[in-house]
């Protein structure tokens, strides 16, 4: 019985990679091989990055059971604010980049007092920021596109890592893969858990290790290792350290599974939630910066609809929207899945409206695999 759990548990784990091994598969062969280019695949990821950073902080809002409507219009006005800064007033890049996060995390921390402090649903808040947030953007801007922006920015948006650089990397995060890998497996041995063979395990490893080599050689093969992709990388380790190894990681998801049980074994359901909300309006501010650096321009159009694809990425990646369940790797990995089809089936060449369609299919479809799943274990 406890073998079965176990496979149950790999399943939920990698169901979504394996959906997305199986996406470009399909890709290359409908595309004629165009799909898997290095050249294609470093702009994939580079593409991703922007509903990939979103979508880490949603996540966590979602885990702990809320929703946030305002970070595609939060995105616009932090585009819109760095770009101001930037062009019309010169300012230092530093000094605007600070500005601009610091923006996100008071506008995250007004969403999150609505929420924590009054009670107000977080729908509603977050629908009411939508508005302001774009209403401010249109008038701070007149309504205008304002570019170019400095050089800064653009390395920051379509900059590469030199080749000996991406080595580097290549080396010590596949060091840290086999770190991270290996410790938690004496960490699960220590306690008593369920781990795979020796032989498997050490088979898992230097898999994740070799896909990890090859993925850089090709980026390497192309230029480099695209900028917005490392900084996704960093936020990436950080935000799955913190939601599997800190005390403050398992508030999220004990608020998340049962807010009044977590209320009673003493944690501070408001003050987590306005640090959730702030983390959200963080990211949602880099976001708005690394889109702005990446068109060279900020406009009144720029993140609409972005908060729709971070929380498709967040449910195709496995966050389950009654809260409780989710993880920010797998969150990325539906930001990947959504990214591959926009990208596939511009090179098909497939209608705009086909493409909304086949992704609004996908993402009910994984809803109800998700759903069906929790079922069946439930009723095991």
């Amino acid at each position: 019985m406890a073998e079965k759990s176990k496979l149950k548990i790999d399943f939920r784990t990698y169901m979504m990679i394996v959906a997305l091994v199986s996406i470009w598969i399909i890709f290359s062969f409908t595309t004629g091989g165009s799909f898997l280019s290095a050249r294609n695949i470093s702009n994939l990821f580079r593409q991703s990055v922007f509903t990939s950073v979103l979508a880490i902080g949603m996540v966590l809002v979602i885990i702990m059971g809320h929703i946030d409507l305002s970070v595609g219009s939060l995105v616009g006005l932090a585009g819109g604010v760095i770009a101001i800064l930037d062009v019309w007033q010169g300012m230092n890049p530093v000094f605007s980049i600070g500005l601009t996060l610091l923006l996100g995390l008071i506008l995250g921390l007004w969403n999150g007092w609505w929420v924590a402090y009054q009670k107000v649903p977080s729908f509603i808040v977050t629908l009411g920021g939508l508005l302001i947030f774009r209403g401010v953007l249109v008038g701070i801007t007149r309504g205008t596109t304002i570019g170019p922006m400095s050089d800064i920015f653009y390395y920051l948006g379509k900059g590469y890592l030199a080749d000996t650089t991406g080595v580097i990397f290549a080396v010590l995060a596949g060091l840290a893969v086999i770190f991270v890998q290996w410790k938690s497996r004496q960490d699960k041995l220590k306690y008593d858990f369920d781990v795979l063979p020796l032989k498997l395990e050490i088979a898992k490893i230097s898999l994740s290790v070799i896909l990890l080599v090859v993925f850089i050689l090709v980026l390497n093969s192309y230029r480099g290792i695209p900028v917005p992709l490392m900084i996704l990388t960093i936020f990436l380790a950080i935000f799955s350290f913190i939601t599997s190894k800190t005390v403050f990681g398992r508030h999220i998801y004990a608020i998340g599974g049962n807010a009044d049980a977590a209320k009673l074994s003493g944690i501070d359901l408001k003050k987590i939630t306005l640090v959730v909300f702030m983390i959200n309006g963080l990211m949602a501010s880099i976001g708005g910066i690394l889109l702005t650096s990446r068109l060279n321009a900020a406009s009144v159009a720029a993140g609409d609809g972005a908060e729709l694809d971070a929380i498709a990425a967040c449910v195709i990646g496995g966050a389950s929207l009654a809260g409780g369940i989710g993880k920010v790797g797998g969150a990325v990995v539906g930001a990947i899945v959504m990214a591959s089809l926009d990208n596939g089936m511009s090179l098909m060449n497939v209608q705009n409206f086909w493409q909304s369609i086949i992704k609004g299919l996908i993402l009910i479809l994984a809803v109800w695999v998700d759903m069906y799943t929790k079922n069946k274990n439930a009723a095991a």
